[in-house]
């Protein structure tokens, strides 16, 4: 069966779409990339996702109309990827696109609840494709009293278990995650949170200071030095003193967050400041590996994601993690092309949905019991 993967992230950049071809069931299951395309948003509507991420005030309309929107724009990308590579899809697995993401309980209403909502609509997704959908893949977890992420664990548990040797994959979009998998480990022991900020604070202050959409490279934050006080103000934020599991997003790293960034930064010269930034990113990585290090010894570090792009950063953390003794590289290096990684995890966790499979890794989302998640929109 061959199923395309649709992915846009907390970054809001564009579109990943990975065709994968998958065999098998469950933790058996094999899978081989048979093609992987980036697709950048028009600026309209990247500043329409952007708005409608973490609003105080949205308006309804827009919002119905930015869900159907979407949706256009991931058949678009499918059928190009389809088109530009030769294969047909038989199922799509679609992430949509986070504008609000509460894991936790809160009061409302009268009643504590959790929240989670990811836009792009799947049944005009099939529509357009004439070819079942599979989306919305979170609220599952969060009923079986789960935080609805992170999900990509069961890739990187079905990818990189190893017998002997204990491995962490980071993935670095605009928010950074992890996932600790233990020598020998069954589905059980492996930890997966999200680490904190990855591209998000970067990318704004990139946009902010520079007008840019983001740092090429890390090159503006070579030109600085990390400002440690400041590094060390930010770090005492909530969500770094928060145990396992935990999730983040524009809520915790958003607009409010960088805002914060800028008072605390307001003596520094624009580059200390993309240094700063970078060091976060950096500083919060290390400090998870260092939690799920107290244990349990690790061989290999895997990174994934657009900021294995990035020079400045991708120093930081191999100096940072030079204590750990890893063998530290990218998930490219074995075999899977960093940027494709989580638009192929939701091309397997469609597969398993169809064949009735859950797919959540209890240990990393603190969900009750295991789920088959997403919903399906048949043609």
């Amino acid at each position: 069966m061959i199923v395309a993967g649709v992915m846009s992230g907390t970054s809001a950049d564009g579109v990943n779409v990975a065709l994968v071809r998958l065999q098998g069931r469950g933790l058996r299951t094999r899978l081989q990339l048979l093609a992987h395309r980036e697709y950048p948003y028009p600026p309209r509507i990247r500043s329409a996702v952007l708005a409608a991420m973490n609003s105080k005030r949205a308006s309804v309309a827009d919002l119905a109309r930015l869900n159907f929107r979407l949706a256009e724009v991931y058949a678009e990308a499918v059928s190009d990827t389809a088109r530009e590579s030769g294969f047909a899809c038989d199922l799509i697995g679609c992430h949509g696109q986070t504008i609000y993401h509460q894991g936790d309980p809160r009061a409302y209403l009268g009643r504590a609840i959790s929240a989670t909502w990811q836009t792009g609509e799947g049944s005009v997704l099939a529509a357009r494709l004439q070819v079942p959908v599979v989306s919305d893949f979170r609220p599952a977890d969060m009923a079986a009293g789960g935080q609805g992420a992170p999900l990509v664990p069961f890739l990187d548990y079905l990818l990189f278990r190893h017998a002997r040797r204990g491995r962490i994959l980071q993935n670095i979009g605009g928010i950074g995650n992890l996932t600790a998998i233990p020598a020998g480990a069954t589905p059980e022991q492996v930890i997966a949170f999200d680490t904190g900020p990855g591209n998000m604070v970067i990318d704004a202050l990139a946009k902010e200071l520079f007008g840019k959409p983001y740092d090429r490279d890390g090159a503006l934050a070579a030109r600085g030095v990390a400002n440690r006080q400041v590094l060390a103000a930010l770090l005492r934020a909530p969500f770094f003193r928060r145990t396992p599991p935990k999730t983040a997003g524009r809520e915790q790293f958003g607009r409010e967050f960088v805002e914060r960034f800028l008072r605390l930064c307001r003596r520094l010269g624009q580059y200390d400041m993309m240094a700063t930034a970078t060091a976060l990113t950096a500083e919060s990585i290390v400090d998870s590996v260092r939690t799920v290090s107290r244990a349990t010894r690790f061989h290999d570090f895997f990174v994934s994601g657009g900021g294995t792009r990035n020079r400045s950063l991708m120093t930081m953390l191999a100096a940072r993690l030079a204590a750990f003794e890893m063998h530290i590289s990218t998930t490219d290096e074995q075999g899977l092309p960093s940027e494709a990684k989580e638009a192929v995890a939701f091309a397997v966790l469609a597969y398993q949905t169809w064949h009735r499979q859950p797919s959540n890794i209890l240990s990393a989302t603190g969900a009750e019991r295991a789920a088959i998640l997403g919903k399906i929109s048949h043609v």
